[in-house]
């Protein structure tokens, strides 16, 4: 029942010669951020009694309410993998049978909000879709291909979020995977077709952002400060492990956007290139030994 009426209906496109000087690329967008904006974000206390009556009672009303309260974060994530797949109407369908998946499995007693728990639901079904419909780039043919598709992006939210330059090395690294197919994802990945800050209307300010944001919890603005900090004075405390070579070697090859070579760390301190890359995959382990730890303390 919600699925089919919260879903977007795909349809045929009608072929319409095009008028003169009169682009026309985001009008379907633009007509459905029309309609879910007359749905407003329900508040903390707004959302946690509604989820209850959804589940306690399973009241239809509340279940739908809950849905369309958040169609605009099943639009904002959609949007995070535009330049993934080009059709966003499809993705946004997508994400919003996750949402309504999300709705029917969501359990208020346990303390974790809807938005954060809909979010896991919505991401999960936009990356089945895509993963399932872009036969074309084959991103998910092998193992490796399909653990840096889902990752990829994660993976360098969580360095940077801690000052650490995303660098091939450290993914692959982290990942399990080699350093081409890290850049080569990076490469598959890394074109970009729709600006979230574009204008919806030509002579209008609002843009798509606008039209998609959703209230930002202050808690949540602090909660992400704070582990970032942790995570920056564990960075120093990691650092202070490390002996000469490794830390310059963390510095100038890990964390860097322009690593050294091999060649050059090796004529700095009179090593072979071998004995550099010994030291870079100690460091390597010594990094995803710590802070995997730390990664899972704080959720990220």
């Amino acid at each position: 029942m919600l699925q089919e009426i919260f879903v977007y209906e795909r349809k045929e496109p009608v072929v319409k010669e095009p008028e003169e000087n009169v682009p026309v690329p985001f009008d379907p967008l633009k007509k459905y951020l029309s309609e879910i904006s007359r749905h407003s974000v329900l508040s903390r206390e707004e959302e946690l009694e509604i989820a209850e009556r959804a589940h306690r009672y399973k009241d239809t009303a509340a279940s739908q309410k809950l849905v369309t309260s958040n169609l605009r974060l099943v639009v904002k994530i959609a949007l995070e993998y535009y330049n993934t797949y080009l059709n966003i109407l499809d993705l946004i369908q997508e994400g919003n049978v996750g949402l309504v998946h999300a709705v029917k499995k969501y359990n208020p007693y346990k303390g974790t909000r809807f938005s954060t728990y809909s979010s896991f639901w919505i991401r999960a079904y936009i990356l089945k879709y895509i993963m399932d419909s872009w036969s074309i780039v084959k991103v998910g043919t092998t193992q490796s291909q399909r653990r840096l598709f889902y990752r990829l992006k994660k993976e360098k939210k969580k360095l940077e979020a801690i000052g650490v330059f995303p660098a091939p090395q450290l993914l692959a690294s982290t990942l399990d995977v080699k350093v081409g197919e890290v850049e080569d994802m990076e490469k598959r990945l890394s074109y970009t077709d729709i600006s979230l800050e574009h204008p919806v209307y030509e002579e209008g300010e609002e843009t798509f952002m606008d039209m998609i944001r959703t209230d930002d919890n202050i808690e949540e603005v602090v909660a992400a400060k704070e582990k970032k900090e942790i995570l920056e004075r564990k960075i120093l405390e990691f650092k202070k492990m490390l002996n000469d070579k490794e830390l310059f070697i963390f510095e100038h090859r890990i964390m860097i956007e322009e690593p050294l070579t091999l060649q050059e760390i090796g004529e700095q301190f009179k090593i072979s290139r071998e004995r550099v890359r010994q030291l870079e995959n100690r460091v390597l382990k010594k990094f995803n030994d710590k802070f995997e730890l730390e990664f899972k303390k704080l959720d990220l």
